[in-house]
Protein backbone atom coordinates (compact mmCIF):
# COMPACT_ATOMS: atom_id res chain seq x y z
CA UNK A 1 0.00 0.00 0.00
CA UNK A 2 2.77 2.47 0.90
CA UNK A 3 4.57 1.78 -2.37
CA UNK A 4 1.40 2.33 -4.36
CA UNK A 5 0.66 5.54 -2.46
CA UNK A 6 4.19 6.79 -3.15
CA UNK A 7 3.82 6.07 -6.87
CA UNK A 8 0.46 7.86 -6.92
CA UNK A 9 1.71 11.08 -5.36
CA UNK A 10 5.06 11.02 -7.17
CA UNK A 11 3.66 10.43 -10.67
CA UNK A 12 5.36 7.08 -11.20
CA UNK A 13 3.77 4.56 -13.61
CA UNK A 14 3.00 1.30 -11.84
CA UNK A 15 0.90 -1.64 -13.02
CA UNK A 16 -0.10 -3.72 -9.99
CA UNK A 17 -1.56 -7.14 -10.87
CA UNK A 18 -2.90 -9.03 -7.88
CA UNK A 19 -4.87 -12.13 -7.08
CA UNK A 20 -8.26 -12.06 -5.40
CA UNK A 21 -10.95 -14.29 -3.98
CA UNK A 22 -12.86 -16.78 -6.12
CA UNK A 23 -16.01 -15.36 -7.68
CA UNK A 24 -17.49 -18.67 -8.86
CA UNK A 25 -18.33 -20.33 -5.52
CA UNK A 26 -21.17 -18.15 -4.26
CA UNK A 27 -19.55 -18.22 -0.81
CA UNK A 28 -19.07 -15.24 1.46
CA UNK A 29 -16.34 -14.49 4.03
CA UNK A 30 -13.56 -16.16 2.09
CA UNK A 31 -9.98 -15.84 3.27
CA UNK A 32 -8.67 -12.34 2.36
CA UNK A 33 -12.20 -11.31 1.38
CA UNK A 34 -11.97 -7.53 1.12
CA UNK A 35 -12.98 -5.08 -1.58
CA UNK A 36 -9.51 -4.30 -2.94
CA UNK A 37 -10.76 -1.76 -5.49
CA UNK A 38 -12.45 0.23 -2.74
CA UNK A 39 -9.37 0.08 -0.51
CA UNK A 40 -7.13 1.36 -3.31
CA UNK A 41 -9.52 3.90 -4.79
CA UNK A 42 -7.78 6.95 -3.34
CA UNK A 43 -4.21 5.98 -4.35
CA UNK A 44 -4.61 4.68 -7.91
CA UNK A 45 -5.51 6.24 -11.24
CA UNK A 46 -7.84 3.28 -11.88
CA UNK A 47 -8.66 -0.15 -10.45
CA UNK A 48 -10.18 -3.15 -12.27
CA UNK A 49 -11.63 -6.50 -11.32
CA UNK A 50 -11.25 -9.22 -13.97
CA UNK A 51 -13.49 -12.27 -13.65
CA UNK A 52 -13.64 -13.41 -17.31
CA UNK A 53 -10.72 -14.89 -19.24
CA UNK A 54 -11.45 -12.84 -22.32
CA UNK A 55 -11.00 -9.63 -20.30
CA UNK A 56 -7.50 -10.38 -18.98
CA UNK A 57 -5.38 -9.10 -21.87
CA UNK A 58 -7.58 -6.11 -22.84
CA UNK A 59 -7.65 -4.97 -19.20
CA UNK A 60 -3.87 -5.21 -18.88
CA UNK A 61 -3.49 -3.14 -22.07
CA UNK A 62 -5.96 -0.58 -20.76
CA UNK A 63 -4.26 -0.45 -17.37
CA UNK A 64 -0.86 0.07 -18.98
CA UNK A 65 -2.19 2.95 -21.08
CA UNK A 66 -3.72 4.66 -18.05
CA UNK A 67 -0.60 4.16 -15.92
CA UNK A 68 1.76 5.63 -18.52
CA UNK A 69 -0.39 8.38 -20.05
CA UNK A 70 -0.68 12.01 -18.98
CA UNK A 71 0.68 12.32 -15.47
CA UNK A 72 1.78 8.72 -14.79
CA UNK A 73 0.59 6.76 -11.79
CA UNK A 74 -0.40 3.35 -10.44
CA UNK A 75 -3.19 1.17 -11.82
CA UNK A 76 -4.48 -1.88 -9.96
CA UNK A 77 -5.82 -5.03 -11.62
CA UNK A 78 -7.34 -7.85 -9.56
CA UNK A 79 -7.58 -11.26 -11.22
CA UNK A 80 -10.20 -13.32 -9.41
CA UNK A 81 -9.04 -16.62 -7.94
CA UNK A 82 -11.01 -18.81 -10.35
CA UNK A 83 -9.49 -17.02 -13.35
CA UNK A 84 -6.03 -17.94 -12.05
CA UNK A 85 -6.96 -21.50 -11.15
CA UNK A 86 -8.77 -22.61 -14.27
CA UNK A 87 -8.11 -22.33 -18.01
CA UNK A 88 -10.66 -20.77 -20.34
CA UNK A 89 -11.21 -20.33 -24.05
CA UNK A 90 -10.94 -16.94 -25.73
CA UNK A 91 -11.67 -16.26 -29.37
CA UNK A 92 -8.56 -14.15 -30.05
CA UNK A 93 -5.80 -12.17 -28.35
CA UNK A 94 -5.86 -8.47 -29.20
CA UNK A 95 -2.71 -6.72 -30.37
CA UNK A 96 -1.58 -3.81 -28.23
CA UNK A 97 -1.96 -0.38 -29.80
CA UNK A 98 -1.01 2.72 -27.88
CA UNK A 99 -4.07 4.93 -27.45
CA UNK A 100 -2.58 7.99 -25.74
CA UNK A 101 -1.26 10.99 -27.64
CA UNK A 102 0.31 14.04 -26.06
CA UNK A 103 -2.01 17.06 -26.16
CA UNK A 104 -1.25 19.65 -28.80
CA UNK A 105 0.55 22.67 -27.46
CA UNK A 106 -1.60 25.81 -27.38
CA UNK A 107 0.23 28.27 -29.62
CA UNK A 108 -1.62 31.23 -28.11
CA UNK A 109 -0.25 30.21 -24.73
CA UNK A 110 3.25 29.92 -26.18
CA UNK A 111 2.96 33.40 -27.70
CA UNK A 112 1.78 34.87 -24.39
CA UNK A 113 4.64 33.15 -22.57
CA UNK A 114 7.18 34.50 -25.08
CA UNK A 115 5.92 38.03 -24.51
CA UNK A 116 6.41 37.65 -20.75
CA UNK A 117 9.88 36.15 -21.16
CA UNK A 118 11.08 38.85 -23.56
CA UNK A 119 9.85 41.57 -21.22
CA UNK A 120 11.51 40.00 -18.20
CA UNK A 121 14.78 41.34 -16.84
CA UNK A 122 15.61 38.23 -14.83
CA UNK A 123 13.77 35.03 -15.82
CA UNK A 124 14.31 31.75 -13.98
CA UNK A 125 13.53 28.06 -14.62
CA UNK A 126 11.99 25.77 -12.02
CA UNK A 127 11.92 22.10 -13.07
CA UNK A 128 10.20 19.07 -11.59
CA UNK A 129 9.91 15.35 -12.22
CA UNK A 130 7.59 16.05 -15.14
CA UNK A 131 10.60 17.44 -17.03
CA UNK A 132 12.71 14.29 -16.60
CA UNK A 133 12.72 13.53 -20.34
CA UNK A 134 13.28 17.14 -21.37
CA UNK A 135 16.79 17.72 -20.04
CA UNK A 136 18.40 18.71 -23.34
CA UNK A 137 15.51 21.05 -24.13
CA UNK A 138 15.70 22.63 -20.67
CA UNK A 139 19.43 23.22 -21.11
CA UNK A 140 18.79 24.93 -24.44
CA UNK A 141 16.13 27.21 -22.92
CA UNK A 142 18.23 28.05 -19.86
CA UNK A 143 21.26 28.94 -21.99
CA UNK A 144 19.14 30.99 -24.39
CA UNK A 145 17.72 33.02 -21.50
CA UNK A 146 20.87 33.05 -19.38
CA UNK A 147 18.55 31.95 -16.58
CA UNK A 148 19.33 30.16 -13.31
CA UNK A 149 17.71 26.75 -12.86
CA UNK A 150 16.36 25.20 -9.69
CA UNK A 151 14.50 21.94 -9.25
CA UNK A 152 12.11 20.17 -6.94
CA UNK A 153 13.43 17.37 -4.72
CA UNK A 154 12.00 14.64 -6.93
CA UNK A 155 13.18 16.51 -10.01
CA UNK A 156 16.68 17.03 -8.64
CA UNK A 157 18.25 15.01 -11.47
CA UNK A 158 16.39 16.54 -14.42
CA UNK A 159 18.95 19.32 -14.88
CA UNK A 160 22.64 18.38 -14.51
CA UNK A 161 24.16 19.76 -11.33
CA UNK A 162 27.49 20.28 -13.10
CA UNK A 163 25.91 22.73 -15.54
CA UNK A 164 26.96 26.31 -14.63
CA UNK A 165 23.33 27.53 -14.52
CA UNK A 166 22.18 24.86 -12.07
CA UNK A 167 21.53 26.58 -8.72
CA UNK A 168 20.07 23.85 -6.50
CA UNK A 169 16.79 22.56 -5.06
CA UNK A 170 14.12 25.25 -4.66
CA UNK A 171 14.93 28.93 -4.25
CA UNK A 172 13.06 30.07 -1.16
CA UNK A 173 14.16 30.30 2.49
CA UNK A 174 14.80 26.53 2.62
CA UNK A 175 17.12 26.50 -0.42
CA UNK A 176 20.91 26.57 -0.43
CA UNK A 177 22.56 30.01 -0.74
CA UNK A 178 23.38 29.58 -4.46
CA UNK A 179 19.71 29.10 -5.32
CA UNK A 180 18.42 31.83 -3.01
CA UNK A 181 20.83 34.41 -4.38
CA UNK A 182 20.55 33.34 -8.02
CA UNK A 183 16.77 33.81 -7.95
CA UNK A 184 16.75 37.13 -6.12
CA UNK A 185 14.77 39.57 -8.27
CA UNK A 186 13.39 36.85 -10.55
CA UNK A 187 10.53 38.57 -12.39
CA UNK A 188 9.37 35.71 -14.62
CA UNK A 189 9.35 32.06 -13.56
CA UNK A 190 9.02 29.25 -16.09
CA UNK A 191 7.87 26.22 -14.09
CA UNK A 192 7.86 22.91 -15.95
CA UNK A 193 6.55 19.59 -14.64
CA UNK A 194 5.97 20.85 -11.10
CA UNK A 195 2.97 21.02 -8.79
CA UNK A 196 4.33 23.50 -6.23
CA UNK A 197 3.78 20.88 -3.53
CA UNK A 198 4.63 21.35 0.14
CA UNK A 199 7.99 19.60 0.12
CA UNK A 200 9.17 21.13 -3.15
CA UNK A 201 8.37 24.67 -2.03
CA UNK A 202 9.80 24.35 1.48
CA UNK A 203 6.34 24.39 3.09
CA UNK A 204 5.05 26.90 0.51
CA UNK A 205 7.75 29.36 1.52
CA UNK A 206 8.92 30.32 -1.97
CA UNK A 207 8.05 33.75 -3.29
CA UNK A 208 6.67 33.26 -6.80
CA UNK A 209 6.73 36.22 -9.22
CA UNK A 210 3.46 37.48 -10.65
CA UNK A 211 4.60 36.48 -14.13
CA UNK A 212 4.42 32.70 -13.67
CA UNK A 213 4.45 30.47 -16.75
CA UNK A 214 3.31 27.01 -15.66
CA UNK A 215 3.74 24.03 -18.01
CA UNK A 216 2.41 20.58 -17.11
CA UNK A 217 0.87 17.52 -18.74
CA UNK A 218 -1.85 17.55 -16.07
CA UNK A 219 -4.01 20.70 -16.21
CA UNK A 220 -5.45 19.92 -12.78
CA UNK A 221 -2.28 21.26 -11.15
CA UNK A 222 -2.65 24.77 -12.55
CA UNK A 223 -3.51 27.64 -10.16
CA UNK A 224 -3.63 25.31 -7.13
CA UNK A 225 -1.08 26.96 -4.85
CA UNK A 226 0.15 29.78 -7.06
CA UNK A 227 -1.81 31.50 -9.81
CA UNK A 228 -0.19 31.29 -13.24
CA UNK A 229 -0.21 34.20 -15.64
CA UNK A 230 0.11 31.67 -18.48
CA UNK A 231 -0.76 27.97 -18.10
CA UNK A 232 0.23 25.57 -20.90
CA UNK A 233 -0.99 21.98 -20.93
CA UNK A 234 1.38 19.61 -22.63
CA UNK A 235 4.44 17.39 -22.58
CA UNK A 236 7.50 19.15 -21.16
CA UNK A 237 9.68 18.56 -24.23
CA UNK A 238 6.97 19.67 -26.65
CA UNK A 239 6.31 22.87 -24.70
CA UNK A 240 9.96 23.83 -24.14
CA UNK A 241 10.80 23.17 -27.78
CA UNK A 242 7.89 25.40 -28.81
CA UNK A 243 9.15 28.15 -26.49
CA UNK A 244 12.72 27.94 -27.84
CA UNK A 245 11.52 27.96 -31.44
CA UNK A 246 9.20 30.90 -30.80
CA UNK A 247 11.85 32.91 -29.01
CA UNK A 248 14.35 32.41 -31.81
CA UNK A 249 11.75 33.23 -34.44
CA UNK A 250 10.92 36.45 -32.63
CA UNK A 251 14.55 37.52 -32.82
CA UNK A 252 15.57 36.71 -29.24
CA UNK A 253 19.31 36.16 -28.88
CA UNK A 254 21.25 34.37 -26.17
CA UNK A 255 21.42 36.49 -23.03
CA UNK A 256 24.64 37.12 -21.13
CA UNK A 257 24.96 34.78 -18.14
CA UNK A 258 28.59 35.08 -17.00
CA UNK A 259 27.65 37.00 -13.83
CA UNK A 260 24.94 34.59 -12.72
CA UNK A 261 27.20 31.62 -13.46
CA UNK A 262 30.00 33.14 -11.39
CA UNK A 263 27.59 33.82 -8.52
CA UNK A 264 26.30 30.23 -8.56
CA UNK A 265 29.80 28.76 -8.63
CA UNK A 266 31.06 30.98 -5.83
CA UNK A 267 28.10 30.17 -3.58
CA UNK A 268 28.16 26.45 -4.34
CA UNK A 269 31.88 26.20 -3.63
CA UNK A 270 31.54 28.15 -0.39
CA UNK A 271 28.61 26.01 0.78
CA UNK A 272 30.29 22.66 0.21
CA UNK A 273 33.53 24.02 1.69
CA UNK A 274 31.66 25.02 4.85
CA UNK A 275 30.63 21.38 5.30
CA UNK A 276 34.17 20.08 4.85
CA UNK A 277 36.52 22.56 6.51
CA UNK A 278 36.62 20.99 9.97
CA UNK A 279 37.56 17.27 9.75
CA UNK A 280 35.79 15.27 12.42
CA UNK A 281 37.67 12.64 14.42
CA UNK A 282 34.54 11.37 16.18
CA UNK A 283 31.97 11.12 13.39
CA UNK A 284 31.58 11.38 9.60
CA UNK A 285 31.00 14.85 8.15
CA UNK A 286 28.23 14.81 5.51
CA UNK A 287 30.17 17.17 3.23
CA UNK A 288 33.27 14.98 3.17
CA UNK A 289 31.20 11.82 2.69
CA UNK A 290 29.30 13.15 -0.32
CA UNK A 291 32.34 14.81 -1.87
CA UNK A 292 34.29 11.56 -1.78
CA UNK A 293 31.32 9.51 -2.95
CA UNK A 294 30.83 11.77 -5.99
CA UNK A 295 34.51 11.30 -6.93
CA UNK A 296 34.03 7.52 -7.08
CA UNK A 297 30.82 7.37 -9.08
CA UNK A 298 30.34 7.62 -12.83
CA UNK A 299 27.93 10.21 -14.19
CA UNK A 300 25.43 7.43 -14.94
CA UNK A 301 25.55 5.89 -11.46
CA UNK A 302 22.25 5.62 -9.61
CA UNK A 303 21.76 7.01 -6.11
CA UNK A 304 18.66 5.97 -4.18
CA UNK A 305 17.55 7.68 -0.98
CA UNK A 306 14.92 7.11 1.70
CA UNK A 307 12.90 9.64 3.67
CA UNK A 308 14.79 11.50 6.36
CA UNK A 309 17.53 13.97 7.17
CA UNK A 310 19.90 12.21 4.77
CA UNK A 311 17.49 12.97 1.92
CA UNK A 312 17.99 16.72 2.14
CA UNK A 313 21.72 16.43 2.78
CA UNK A 314 21.95 14.37 -0.40
CA UNK A 315 19.96 17.02 -2.26
CA UNK A 316 22.22 19.80 -1.02
CA UNK A 317 25.65 18.13 -1.05
CA UNK A 318 25.62 15.47 -3.78
CA UNK A 319 25.62 16.75 -7.39
CA UNK A 320 23.51 14.56 -9.70
CA UNK A 321 24.65 14.65 -13.31
CA UNK A 322 22.11 12.56 -15.22
CA UNK A 323 18.32 12.67 -15.39
CA UNK A 324 16.41 9.93 -13.54
CA UNK A 325 19.56 8.82 -11.72
CA UNK A 326 18.45 10.03 -8.29
CA UNK A 327 15.54 7.96 -7.02
CA UNK A 328 13.63 9.37 -4.06
CA UNK A 329 10.31 9.00 -2.25
CA UNK A 330 8.86 12.47 -2.25
CA UNK A 331 5.27 13.55 -1.72
CA UNK A 332 4.23 10.46 0.28
CA UNK A 333 7.63 10.38 2.03
CA UNK A 334 7.51 6.63 2.49
CA UNK A 335 10.13 5.40 4.97
CA UNK A 336 11.63 2.02 4.14
CA UNK A 337 11.57 2.86 0.42
CA UNK A 338 15.31 2.94 -0.21
CA UNK A 339 16.50 -0.66 0.25
CA UNK A 340 13.95 -2.42 -2.00
CA UNK A 341 14.13 0.45 -4.50
CA UNK A 342 17.92 0.17 -4.73
CA UNK A 343 17.65 -3.58 -5.24
CA UNK A 344 15.14 -2.98 -8.04
CA UNK A 345 17.42 -0.40 -9.68
CA UNK A 346 20.42 -2.74 -9.57
CA UNK A 347 18.32 -5.63 -10.89
CA UNK A 348 17.25 -3.60 -13.92
CA UNK A 349 20.65 -1.89 -14.38
CA UNK A 350 23.19 -4.55 -13.37
CA UNK A 351 26.03 -2.83 -15.24
CA UNK A 352 25.60 0.50 -13.39
CA UNK A 353 26.83 1.57 -9.97
CA UNK A 354 23.98 1.72 -7.46
CA UNK A 355 24.39 3.38 -4.08
CA UNK A 356 21.65 3.60 -1.47
CA UNK A 357 21.67 6.34 1.17
CA UNK A 358 19.31 5.45 4.01
CA UNK A 359 18.79 6.49 7.61
CA UNK A 360 18.94 3.93 10.38
CA UNK A 361 15.17 4.29 10.93
CA UNK A 362 14.31 3.60 7.30
CA UNK A 363 16.82 0.74 7.15
CA UNK A 364 15.23 -0.97 10.16
CA UNK A 365 11.97 -1.17 8.20
CA UNK A 366 13.19 -3.04 5.10
CA UNK A 367 16.89 -3.84 5.60
CA UNK A 368 16.44 -7.65 5.57
CA UNK A 369 15.40 -7.36 1.90
CA UNK A 370 19.14 -7.25 1.16
CA UNK A 371 19.03 -11.05 1.26
CA UNK A 372 17.42 -10.77 -2.20
CA UNK A 373 20.42 -8.79 -3.45
CA UNK A 374 22.75 -11.48 -2.08
CA UNK A 375 20.76 -14.29 -3.64
CA UNK A 376 20.74 -12.59 -7.05
CA UNK A 377 24.36 -11.40 -6.93
CA UNK A 378 23.47 -7.70 -7.00
CA UNK A 379 26.40 -5.57 -5.90
CA UNK A 380 24.56 -2.54 -4.58
CA UNK A 381 26.07 -0.46 -1.76
CA UNK A 382 23.85 0.47 1.19
CA UNK A 383 25.10 3.43 3.26
CA UNK A 384 23.29 3.62 6.60
CA UNK A 385 23.45 7.08 8.14
CA UNK A 386 23.47 5.85 11.72
CA UNK A 387 22.76 8.29 14.53
CA UNK A 388 20.28 6.31 16.64
CA UNK A 389 17.36 8.65 15.87
CA UNK A 390 14.74 9.53 13.32
CA UNK A 391 16.89 12.58 12.69
CA UNK A 392 14.69 14.76 10.50
CA UNK A 393 11.72 14.62 12.87
CA UNK A 394 14.01 14.73 15.87
CA UNK A 395 15.52 18.00 14.65
CA UNK A 396 12.10 19.47 13.97
CA UNK A 397 11.20 18.60 17.58
CA UNK A 398 14.46 19.73 19.14
CA UNK A 399 14.59 23.22 17.62
CA UNK A 400 11.31 24.60 19.04
CA UNK A 401 10.63 22.14 21.87
CA UNK A 402 14.03 20.99 23.15
CA UNK A 403 12.42 17.55 23.31
CA UNK A 404 12.66 14.35 21.31
CA UNK A 405 9.41 12.40 21.43
CA UNK A 406 9.30 8.83 20.05
CA UNK A 407 12.20 9.56 17.68
CA UNK A 408 15.13 7.99 19.57
CA UNK A 409 15.85 4.50 18.24
CA UNK A 410 18.72 3.25 20.35
CA UNK A 411 21.67 1.24 19.10
CA UNK A 412 21.21 -1.38 16.38
CA UNK A 413 23.79 -3.98 15.38
CA UNK A 414 23.83 -3.62 11.60
CA UNK A 415 26.71 -6.06 11.31
CA UNK A 416 24.19 -8.67 12.42
CA UNK A 417 21.94 -7.72 9.51
CA UNK A 418 24.88 -8.08 7.13
CA UNK A 419 25.68 -11.54 8.48
CA UNK A 420 22.03 -12.58 8.25
CA UNK A 421 21.60 -11.37 4.67
CA UNK A 422 25.00 -12.38 3.24
CA UNK A 423 26.17 -8.81 2.69
CA UNK A 424 29.64 -7.49 3.36
CA UNK A 425 29.85 -5.14 6.34
CA UNK A 426 32.08 -2.08 6.66
CA UNK A 427 32.13 0.52 9.41
CA UNK A 428 32.87 4.19 8.72
CA UNK A 429 33.81 5.78 12.05
CA UNK A 430 35.05 9.25 11.13
CA UNK A 431 36.30 11.49 8.33
CA UNK A 432 39.68 9.76 8.19
CA UNK A 433 37.99 6.50 7.24
CA UNK A 434 35.75 7.80 4.46
CA UNK A 435 38.03 7.25 1.46
CA UNK A 436 39.30 3.83 2.50
CA UNK A 437 35.86 2.45 3.31
CA UNK A 438 34.33 3.76 0.08
CA UNK A 439 37.17 2.28 -1.99
CA UNK A 440 36.77 -1.07 -0.29
CA UNK A 441 33.00 -1.04 -0.79
CA UNK A 442 33.35 -0.24 -4.50
CA UNK A 443 35.76 -3.14 -4.97
CA UNK A 444 33.53 -5.64 -3.16
CA UNK A 445 30.41 -4.55 -5.01
CA UNK A 446 32.10 -5.08 -8.38
CA UNK A 447 32.13 -8.82 -7.61
CA UNK A 448 28.33 -8.88 -7.26
CA UNK A 449 28.13 -8.82 -3.47
CA UNK A 450 25.98 -6.23 -1.67
CA UNK A 451 27.76 -4.06 0.88
CA UNK A 452 26.42 -2.45 4.03
CA UNK A 453 28.38 0.62 5.18
CA UNK A 454 27.57 1.63 8.74
CA UNK A 455 28.19 5.39 8.66
CA UNK A 456 28.57 7.10 12.03
CA UNK A 457 27.10 10.30 10.65
CA UNK A 458 27.41 13.75 12.19
CA UNK A 459 23.98 15.38 12.15
CA UNK A 460 24.95 18.27 14.42
CA UNK A 461 24.56 20.80 11.60
CA UNK A 462 21.12 21.19 10.13
CA UNK A 463 20.51 21.32 6.39
CA UNK A 464 19.38 24.55 4.76
CA UNK A 465 16.06 22.83 4.10
CA UNK A 466 15.46 22.01 7.75
CA UNK A 467 16.39 25.48 8.97
CA UNK A 468 14.28 27.17 6.31
CA UNK A 469 11.16 25.07 6.85
CA UNK A 470 11.21 25.71 10.60
CA UNK A 471 11.44 29.47 10.02
CA UNK A 472 8.72 29.45 7.35
CA UNK A 473 6.24 27.52 9.47
CA UNK A 474 6.91 29.57 12.58
CA UNK A 475 6.60 32.76 10.54
CA UNK A 476 3.05 32.00 9.44
CA UNK A 477 1.75 31.19 12.94
CA UNK A 478 -0.71 33.70 14.45
CA UNK A 479 1.18 36.27 16.54
CA UNK A 480 -0.06 34.93 19.88
CA UNK A 481 0.90 31.35 18.98
CA UNK A 482 4.26 32.52 17.68
CA UNK A 483 4.98 34.17 21.02
CA UNK A 484 3.91 31.00 22.84
CA UNK A 485 6.20 28.79 20.74
CA UNK A 486 9.19 31.15 20.93
CA UNK A 487 8.73 31.68 24.66
CA UNK A 488 8.54 27.97 25.33
CA UNK A 489 11.60 27.29 23.15
CA UNK A 490 13.67 29.96 24.90
CA UNK A 491 12.62 28.75 28.34
CA UNK A 492 13.36 25.12 27.60
CA UNK A 493 16.71 25.77 25.91
CA UNK A 494 17.82 28.00 28.81
CA UNK A 495 16.34 26.12 31.74
CA UNK A 496 16.56 22.45 30.79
Amino acid sequence: MSGIGEAYLDGVPLLVISGGIRRDTGKSYQLHDIDQQRVLDGITKAAFLVNRHEDVIPTIYKGYDIATSGEPGPVFIELSGDIQLFSGEVEDLPVYQKAWKNPEIDQAGISAAIDLIKAAKKPGLYLGWGARDATSDAIELAELLGAPVSTTLQGLSVFPANHPLHAGMGFGPSAVPAARKAFEGCDCLIAVGVRFAELATGSYGMSIPENLIHIDINPAVFHKNYTARVAIEGDASDAIQALCAGLKKSGASMRESAKIQALIKTEKDAYIRSWCEKPNAERVSPGIFFTELRKRLADDAYVVVDDGNHTFLTAELFPVHKSKHLISPTDFNCMGYCVPAAIGVKLTHPDKQVVAIVGDGGFLMTGPEIITASRLGLGAIFCIFNDGELAQISQFQQIPLNRKTCTVLGEANFEGVAIATGAAYLKMENDAGVTGVLDQAMKISEDGRPVIIDVKIDYSRKSSFTQGVVKVNLGRFPFSQKLRFIGRAVKRHLMD
